[in-house]
């Protein structure tokens, strides 16, 4: 019975260690990519013939969200066909395109607004995170309900283009900060399981698609905590 005691307690830690081992190369890569998005950003908004070239080309910021969205599907769906290093290689590239869509949050808002909004987000981010990794509770339940919210804010956030209406823009933010901060918890946890359950060969492919979606988590989770926190250049 102690053999088998001891088999299953060696068991386990080294299966703590693998799990261990696959988040830090998430957080690490997620964290990397949010220093290109940043570096990215601020870069075009100090460059006076980056924002020359939008502001005579109003319609390339669409082509930017596009390629964005194209980046999304191809890394998620096509992870499984692509080697590790393209994998990752796209997913750093949708950074530095992500840095290009966001960088008028610069021109928009002041500086300490944004620090200052960063490191709540990255309070909140943190604390869902490990609630998401330590806890016992169940969470593939929240699931459903978290993505069918996120439809409904997509499609209110649509609407509210063309209705303006600041009310509802509030209301809006609000929801999505909601949302966010449930998929962080959702996402870590469903890493952490799918990490446990990883073959070796797959780790790596792992950590890229588990950095996308928690990269996902905090930007826009950022993103509408600006909307409450940000404070206007104007």
């Amino acid at each position: 019975m102690e053999n088998y005691q001891n088999y299953y307690t060696q068991s386990g830690a080294a299966l703590d260690s693998k799990v261990s081992a696959v988040m830090k190369r998430v957080y690490v890569k997620m964290f990397l990519a949010l220093l290109v998005t940043a570096f990215v950003s601020l870069f075009c908004a100090s460059s006076p013939s980056v924002l020359s070239f939008f502001a005579t080309h109003s319609g390339f910021i669409w082509g930017v969200f596009i390629v964005e969205l194209v980046l999304v599907f191809a890394i998620s769906g096509g992870i499984n066909r692509m080697s590790s290093g393209t994998a990752t290689m796209l997913f750093f590239l949708f950074a530095v395109i992500n840095g290009l869509a966001l960088f008028p949050i610069f021109i928009v808002y002041t500086g300490v607004s944004i620090a200052k909004t960063f490191f709540i987000t990255a309070g909140t981010f943190g604390a869902m995170s490990i609630y998401g990794y330590f806890t016992s509770q169940d969470l593939s339940k929240w699931g459903s309900v978290l993505i069918m919210a996120l439809f409904g804010l997509i499609i209110c956030s649509v609407v509210n283009i063309f209705w303006a209406n600041s009310t509802f823009e509030w209301i809006i933010s609000a929801a999505g900060v909601l949302i966010f901060v449930g998929l962080t918890a959702w996402d870590t946890q469903k890493i952490k399981q799918m990490a446990a359950m990883a073959p070796a060969e797959t780790v790596s492919k792992l950590a890229t698609i588990g950095a996308l979606s928690l990269y996902l988590d905090f930007i826009n989770l950022f993103l509408y905590l600006l909307r409450f926190f940000g404070n206007s250049r104007d």
